[in-house]
């Protein structure tokens, strides 16, 4: 009896405990969007070029990513892409980035089969080769052209007007 009591009085202590957690973190989820409307994910990748490599990585990008996005685009694995460029502040910094718009962090992140075999056919017309081996050797050139610095998953928003 006296284990039975104790076992109801956790059970009890743990669900006081977890209502107002669960209440602050909806709470918390509902005054953020009052303030704005989520919008697009985005990934965005940040590189710095290695001395005397910009116009060569240029030149690869616009030979090699620039016609395979717009075919990626086209079949609606993304909604756009971009290529930033930044004037670095520091050694460490970034000076290309390059960046892809999503309906949601789901589209970006969440692995889709469907998805791979439209990439890896958008590849293989774009190298003209089905190996991934060859399609690798083809591509690691860039690799003596940039150094990869990180990337960040950013969502847009936006404001809501006050009232």
């Amino acid at each position: 009896m006296l284990r039975e009591t104790k076992s109801r009085n956790t059970g009890k202590m743990f669900k006081m405990l977890l209502l107002p957690i669960f209440i602050l973190v909806l709470a918390a989820s509902a005054f953020a969007q009052e303030h704005y409307t989520e919008g697009n994910a985005r990934v965005v990748s940040f590189y710095r070029t290695n001395p005397g490599q910009f116009d060569n990585y240029m030149k690869y990008l616009r030979a090699n990513f620039l016609p395979q996005q717009e075919e990626v685009k086209k079949q609606g694995l993304v909604l756009d892409y971009y290529v930033l460029l930044n004037q670095p502040s520091n050694p460490d910094d970034w000076d290309v980035a390059i960046g892809f718009i999503y309906k949601s962090f789901g589209d970006a992140l969440d692995y889709n089969q469907n998805d791979e075999d439209k990439m890896k056919e958008i590849q293989a017309k774009h190298f003209k080769t089905q190996d991934e081996d060859k399609m690798q050797e083809m591509t690691a050139k860039r690799f003596d052209m940039r150094t990869f610095l990180g990337v960040k998953y950013i969502r847009e928003i936006t404001l809501k007007p006050m009232n």
